[in-house]
Formats: C-alpha cells, structure tokens, sequence
C-alpha cells in the first residue's frame, strides 16, 4: 500500500511526574482547532476527559477505567507520570474502496499514568483527535506489578449535554439484524426488542445499544459512537443510564465465565470513537474509523478484484428452492443419496450454469453458491452442529470441477460459501482444507455465515471468543489469497485497512428479512438510516437489485418496500466492493433497468455525499476507478422529495451521457413500485439536474464520458 507525503511531527512534551494530582488537566486540539479534548485527573486520581466543539461540550465530565478480577479496580489514585505529544500528516491509498487517497490527519497524546498505592501499577491512554471527531483506547504496558489482565467491565463514559435524538438498535450480544428506532435517548428501551419473532437468537441481557450509534443535538450536530481495531477484545455496547444522560461501556460477556476480556500484557484495547459532524452528510465522509486502523499487513491484493455477483441465493428466501438435497445420514455418520432426494435443490450444475451465463452477458463477474456441499439438512434446529458441514464435498448433482471450468471459460468467478451453522471447532478446523479447495479452482473469495447459537454453547457472538475467530479466519485466509464476506459477524471496525481481504460484511438487518419477516420486512426509512448508521462502521453487503418487487408468486404476504429506482440507487448509496443483483435471473429479463446494474462500478476514485438527513433521505455520487464515469444514487424515506443537483463534481471541460433512472410520476414504494421511468441528456458540470423521488423512492443515474 502506497503512502503519500508522510509527514510525523513529533512533539515530545513530558510533564514531570512529581505533578500533584490536583486539578491537572491537559488538552488536545483537532488540526483545524474545533475540538477540544481535554484530559484530567480529580483530587483523588480518577482519570476522565470532556469534549468541546467550538467551545461548545459535547461530551461533559466522563470517567475512564477498569474493574479487575482478582485485584483492585483500576479506577483512583493514579498520577501522571509523564505525556507524549505528536502530530500526524499523511495520505495513504486504499487498494479498494469509496476512494483511493485518504488523508489522515491527527493530533496525538499519551497519558502515562501509575497509581499511588503499593501496586504501582501502570496504565497509559492513547487520544487521537481529527478534524472530524477523535478516538482513545488504554494500553497495558508490560510491567512486573501485573501480567495478565482479567477484565469484568470496562468504565469508559460518555456523557451528553442533552436528551439527544437517537438513532438505535439493541445492545444485541448475538446479531445486528435489527430495526433502527428513533427516540430521545431518555426512550431507549432495548429490552422491548428481546423476544423479536424473526430473531431467534436475540440476547439482549440490559438496555444497552449496538454501535455504530448516532445522534443529534438541539442545536443540529451529529455525534456517531463506534469502536476501531477490535482484535482479541470482547465487543463494545453502550449501557444506557437516562438519569444521567450517559452512555457506558458494557462489554459482551460469556455463559462460560464471569470475565468479558483476558489478555496478557503488554497489549492495547480498541479504540473508543466519536464521530462529530456539524451536517449528517460529513459522517459519512468521515475515515476516521479505518485510519484507527494500522497499515496493510498482507501487501498485494491485487488478486481480489471489486465485482459485482448473481448467484443461488434469493430463491431460497422465497421458497422456490432449498439449500438441501435430500440426503440421509446413515449409521456411520456419513451423508448418504438414497435416491429419494425432494427435487427442490437449488445448487445443482445446470442451475449454476444458467447464472454464470447470465453473469458473463451482463458485465457481472461473480457467482454466489449456497447449499453446494452436504449438511444442509441437519444445519437448523439441531443443537449439536458440529461436524455436519465440511466445505470440500459437493452435493451429487453439484459438479464443482465442471463449473469452476465452465465458470472460467466465461471469464466469471465463483464465489465460495461456508456456513459454519456457528459450529466453530468444525470451521477451525476444516480452514486450511476450504481455503485450499477454493486456491486450487481459483476461487478468491468466500461468504462466511454463523446462523445460529455459537458452539461452543454460552459464548456469544460479539464476545472475545468469536471476535478472535472471525478474525482468525480474515488471517488465515490471507495466506490463500481468499477475500472474505462475513455474514452473522462481529461488527466492521476498520479492520480492512489493516487486512483489506476483509472486503464486506453483513451485521444489519438485510434484504433477506422482505422476504421471510413476519413483521413486514424493511420499512421504507430503514435505508436512509443504514446509511448514517451502520454503514459509517465499513463495507455493507446488503444484496440491492430486486426487480419483482411483490415477489409473485412466492410470497404473497412479503415485498420490499421500496421502488425499482431505489433498489438501482442502492448500488451506489449503500457502499460494498462486492454487490450483489440479487433477484433471479428470469426477473431481470426484458427489464431496461438492468442496463444500470451492467453499467454501474463498484471501485471508486473518489466518493461525494451531495445532501442527506438521518433516516430521511441521502444523495451519494462516486467517481469509478480508471475510467472517470460517475454514478449518482439518490433514496428517500416514505416521504416524496425533490431536489436540485449541482454537477459540478463532474470532470471541468467534458461531456457526459447522463442517464437517468427515476420513479415515474404514478410510482410509490408499495402502490406502484416498478413504474420506472428512464431519461438520457447531455451534460456537463456546469449544468444541474432536478431530482424526483417519490414515497420509498429513489433515482440512479450514470454519467458516463461522452467519445471525445
């Protein structure tokens, strides 16, 4: 990964550590000097910080530290021994992404603090502050006075200066895949949500908040509230205390001990971030997020190219077919054709073949397969899992060698499946053997899935057991030049800088829940809240692209609810280097939409956030990597809405054929959703264009350059 103008100013600044306790505080500016952190000690040794925002507090006095198991809370009686200061100026590139120069721009300090009593023991805090927010983690140093740390809670505050508007979702031990509500942060109420009927798994033990988080103040600013680097930790939610309009940390825990994180020292937690925005759009901008991050490990990955994808995978949400054969297990163990297979089997040669065809005529370059390989019958409802998948053996009418060749003779790729049913031993230990399979047929990237209770039983999956897995297999993977997609995950947290084979990943209610949900499925504000949510923690694999919006004739009672223009919006709004046209392929036939889905990139030079609120509406335009062709996707809630746009982003001196792809005049989310209306102009960036949405609507348009 290329670095560009690096420039480190070091400031070293050390303050005695004879410094009385009283009263010391420090501070830190962001470069553009709008935030101010500031850093403290009370009389009695407890460490905490404030927020401002030109002079105004965001975050009030917020206490920081630790409750250990086995010895005292790391909480008072600490002094400053010494501070580091730095300044860091650089740009780096991503080797995919929504742009390719990053700039990543940062004040620094450390705290090293040592406590007063006998212990001595040691604690430093590490605070980076950007011009769009900051974030802080500890670090355990390596010392004599400790050698492993045995976490029970963690006490990281923080404190609101107002009963914010917030946008939420529960503080789940277990999924993501919940509804955003709206409220004050005094009506949070988490625990309403626990017994979800389409979310089996749900384990919310207090009312607490998954992060991303975000909120606005009276006075209009945006606070979005995350973690970064989270490697060999437990996951972070925010407890929610309404009385004191506080978030704190409250760590994912475990029914196999009483602990949340066990680490020996020295090590670092991740980092505690606030995003802070005077307008909703700058959150997205933010990269605060990945440059917590540190460099690319892996190098090249060059082998991983940003593709779009069909593939076996809707039919089975609607019924048509199954992920299983048909098979029986005998008395040995092993999965047996007995000839009395259902029929209903999706993954089979000739059914694969039609997609990879489809692919290759549509300028798609990526076919996804599920229920390929044995275990499918047993994988829900059995409580023991392990062992019934082992991702190298196909079903009997699934010729794995025959499409891998097939699939290459048609310049397509298929893309891996692996649902581990949250079996973990059985995927540790079949890792090398799956990843191995797909080198030798030249698959690079693989979708993981973890539907179900974590084996083994009482861990969870956002606790420190399975943050390792997941980013074990992330690892390991590198070394097979396979690219992972991981669906039921931990939450992104900018992880893909460091390991960019960490290219998507689910954690949010998706496009599955229109097809199966009892509750409706998605309402129409779910995406425009996506977007300044989930989507500011990484890379969403949200599956856009359903043409048969009433989805006849197979479920009768379920649609998604948005129009056809917002599902070829989605391609640009919802940001993913792999995306999913996710309907059957007979549905997009005779469909001119589809003309949007062949043109539209999903590797870009550079991305632009034209206008947005949370949870109304959003406008994203993003450049595509080596041709200068921009696309433009525009989604609303249930509202209908119009705007001007400015095509000043365009490239100054050039002509492009827009092509617009509206909601006609009659369209609405579910009265009329696939009244699609299709219009091409000649422009420039000196021209603008009118934009109309209509109730769950949308607009895509591509700008590609005119032939000089």
């Amino acid at each position: 990964m290329k670095r560009i103008g690096l420039c480190i100013i070091a400031l070293a600044s050390i303050i005695s550590s004879s410094c009385s306790n009283k009263d010391e505080s420090l501070q830190l500016l962001s470069p553009d000097e709008n935030i101010a952190l500031s850093f403290f000690l009370t009389e009695n040794g407890r460490p905490g910080y404030m927020v401002q925002h030109k002079s105004t507090t965001v975050i009030d006095t917020s206490f920081l530290g630790f409750n250990l198991k086995g010895t005292e809370s790391l909480v008072l009686d600490l002094k400053i021994l010494s501070t580091e200061r730095a300044t860091v100026n650089e740009t780096w590139q991503m080797p995919w992404g929504e742009q390719v120069d990053v700039k990543n721009h940062y004040n620094q300090l450390v705290v090293h603090l040592e406590e007063q009593t006998p212990n001595r023991r040691r604690l430093d805090i590490h605070f980076r502050v950007f011009d769009d927010g900051l974030g802080f983690r500890y670090h355990f140093p390596e010392q004599d006075q400790m050698k492993e740390v045995i976490v029970l809670d963690e006490y990281t505050d923080f404190n609101l200066t107002g009963d914010h508007e917030t946008w939420w979702i529960p503080g789940d031990w277990d999924i993501y895949e919940h509804l955003y509500s709206q409220t004050k942060f005094t009506e949070i109420d988490a625990l309403s949500k626990r017994n979800h009927p389409a979310l089996a798994q749900t384990s919310i033990p207090e009312n607490a908040v998954n992060t991303p988080v975000t909120l606005r103040t009276e006075n209009g600013l945006h606070l979005s509230f995350h973690e970064a680097a989270l490697w060999d930790y437990s996951g972070m939610t925010l407890k929610v205390d309404k009385e004191k309009l506080l978030f704190q940390s409250e760590l994912v825990g475990s029914k196999n001990h009483d602990y949340k994180v066990k680490r020996t020292l020295p090590f670092s937690t991740p980092w505690r971030t606030i995003q802070i925005a005077e307008k909703a759009t700058d959150l997205i901008d933010s990269k605060l997020i990945v440059n917590l991050n540190e460099p690319n490990k892996i190098g090249d990955v060059s082998w991983f190219i940003p593709m779009k994808y069909t593939g076996v995978w809707w039919e089975m949400h609607l019924g048509k077919s199954s992920w299983d054969y048909g098979m029986t297990l005998n008395d040995k163990g092993e999965w047996e054709d007995t000839g009395k297979a259902h029929g209903r089997h999706g993954a089979t040669t000739e059914n694969v073949k039609r997609f990879i065809d489809f692919s290759a005529a549509n300028n798609i370059g990526g076919v996804l397969v599920e229920g390929w390989n044995t275990g499918w019958e047993r994988w829900i409802g059995f409580e023991d899992r392990e062992g019934i998948f082992d991702f190298v053996t196909p079903y009997p009418d699934y010729d794995l060698e025959e499409l891998a060749r097939y699939a290459k003779e048609k310049g397509v790729e298929i893309i891996m499946h692996h649902e581990t049913s949250a079996a973990t031993g059985t995927y540790d230990k079949q890792m090398d053997a799956a990843y191995t399979l797909m080198q030798k047929y030249g698959m690079h990237t693989v979708k993981s899935g973890y539907v179900g209770k974590i084996i083994p039983k009482g861990e969870y999956h956002h606790g420190q057991y399975m943050v390792n897995h997941y980013n074990r297999a992330i690892v390991k993977a590198a070394d097979y030049q396979v690219a992972v997609n991981a669906h039921e995950p931990i939450k992104a947290t900018g992880i893909r800088r460091t390991y960019p084979n960490a290219i998507s990943r689910e954690g949010l209610r998706g496009q599955e829940f229109n097809a199966w949900a009892p509750d409706g499925g998605n309402p129409p504000d779910h995406l425009p809240t996506v977007a300044f949510t989930r989507m500011l923690a990484g890379p969403i694999d949200y599956t856009p692209g359903i043409f048969n919006i009433k989805l006849e004739p197979y479920k009768d009672k379920n649609q998604v609810n948005t129009t056809l223009a917002q599902q070829l919006a989605l391609y640009v709004v919802i940001y993913s280097p792999i995306q999913m046209a996710a309907d059957l392929v007979e549905h997009y036939e005779n469909q001119p939409g589809l003309q949007f889905i062949k043109d539209v990139g999903v590797d870009w030079k550079q991305t632009k956030v034209i206008n947005g609120e949370v949870g109304d509406f959003v406008t994203i335009t993003r450049e595509e990597k080596n041709t200068g062709n921009w696309f433009l996707g525009s989604i609303t809630d249930e509202n209908p809405r119009t705007f001007s746009i400015s095509l000043d982003f365009l490239e100054p001196n050039t002509k492009y054929k827009a092509r617009i792809y509206a909601d006609a005049e009659d369209a609405h989310w579910n009265d009329n959703p696939t009244a699609l209306k299709i219009e091409e102009l000649e422009v420039d960036q000196n021209g603008s264009i009118d934009l109309k949405l209509a109730p769950g609507g949308g607009v895509a348009i591509s700008f590609m350059k005119s032939q000089q």
